[in-house]
């Protein structure tokens, strides 16, 4: 599934998360430094993309129905995002269970990758979470 929401992201975007999370990496938050790498501008802060993938899967996949979230795995960058790049993400559930402790719950896989306006694949990771299960629907005669 591929998200309806879509998100650019800014300079005060990238400022604020590496600020709030006491980075101080000047790839992130020095222009004259970044300017000087390779990139030849700042980079936005990966943890931010990371949860910016999540944070946009939420609307669609586990809003009101987490229990709780289990782990991320397999988190790849495998190109950067700029200030200015607009960002959707793709959600795949690539497993599920129920839980052996909790009838009214199971735990799912999903994939998850996020790409930038050109099309390029910036982030992807598997999340797996605890989720509340539909209730089972009981045949009245």
């Amino acid at each position: 599934m591929t998200h309806e929401v879509r998100r650019t992201v800014t300079e005060a975007d990238n400022m604020t998360f590496s600020n709030m999370t006491m980075n101080p990496q000047p790839l992130h938050i020095d222009h004259d430094f970044a300017a000087k790498s390779e990139w030849g501008q700042p980079l936005v802060n990966s943890m931010f993309t990371l949860s910016l993938v999540i944070g946009m899967s939420v609307q669609d996949l586990t809003l009101g129905t987490l229990v709780a979230q289990l782990g991320i795995t397999d988190v790849k960058f495998p190109a950067p995002v700029f200030h200015g790049d607009t960002i959707k993400v793709k959600s795949t559930v690539i497993s599920r269970r129920e839980s052996k402790s909790r009838p009214d719950a199971g735990i799912v896989e999903i994939k998850h990758e996020a790409f930038k306006q050109d099309g390029t694949l910036v982030a992807e990771c598997v999340r797996q979470a605890f989720m509340r299960r539909k209730p089972v629907e009981t045949e009245t005669a």
